[in-house]
């Protein structure tokens, strides 16, 4: 394993390379935790070594304002984690082994995973959005953060509490944002795994995305929640089987 920071417009991003034993130039993934999230969260970590043991690296990078990386959480917005995941496939497009390339992300990761996909939708053989929240945009627009009410119209300079506050900008981004758009611009295979228990992000937004994608299987973990923390092995073991099929 390989622990480093990556540049991104002067921000720092905690970054970890595990690579399969052995290996030389083989596949690689851009793997991306969620909103207040982190690289070492037990389902980030349990992903990583379904990933490396069916011989893949893995690239793990911490967002802005999470972590280990620079910025602060409140003042983070998907602009900045938009910039940051573009910074992740410059870096790992410019490393000599890799051949494929294939990024994933959890959550507000997954909703990174479906933005980036579309935007760089040449530079990814395929894309894994695990339990995606790509609801933000459009709760924002309907004036809904971290579970509270506000004038969509009118938003104010901070929301939340409870060290969780986020700046308004965080929103007003948001709102910006259609995922659709990003959806219909990849053709390439689409892994969704999400559980329908999920307590953040409703299911419904798996079977729409899935419904919306050119070339997407949607994996149910019945009865888990937005972490797989009841049924995290059968997360892996689709993690598992997608990537035996890809690379053998």
């Amino acid at each position: 394993m390989k622990e480093f920071y990556l540049d991104s417009d002067g921000i720092r991003l905690h970054a970890k390379l595990d690579r399969p034993e052995g290996a030389q130039r083989g596949p690689l993934c851009i793997l991306i935790h969620g909103f207040t999230g982190h690289m070492e969260e037990d389902h980030i970590v349990a992903a990583k070594d379904a990933m490396v043991e069916t011989g893949v690296s893995v690239l793990r990078v911490v967002m802005y304002g999470h972590g280990k990386s620079g910025g602060t959480f409140r003042d983070h917005t998907l602009y900045k984690w938009v910039t940051n995941a573009l910074a992740a496939v410059r870096y790992a497009k410019s490393l000599d082994f890799v051949t494929d390339l294939y990024l994933c992300g959890h959550s507000q990761g997954g909703l990174l995973t479906m933005l980036v996909g579309g935007m760089c939708a040449d530079d990814f053989k395929a894309i894994i959005p695990l339990s995606p929240a790509w609801m933000i945009p459009e709760a924002a627009r309907k004036g809904t953060v971290l579970g509270a009410g506000f004038d969509p119209k009118h938003i104010p300079d901070v929301l939340g509490s409870g060290g969780r506050e986020l700046s308004g900008d965080y929103v007003r981004v948001a709102q910006t944002i259609h995922v659709e758009d990003e959806i219909a611009r990849y053709e390439g295979p689409v892994l969704i795994i999400h559980g329908d228990d999920d307590e953040a992000v409703p299911y419904s937004y798996a079977l729409k995305a899935q419904k919306l994608y050119k070339n997407a299987k949607l994996v149910t973990v019945c009865g888990d929640d937005h972490c797989f923390t009841r049924h995290l092995n059968e997360m892996t073991d689709a993690l598992r089987a997608f990537f035996k099929e890809e690379i053998h």
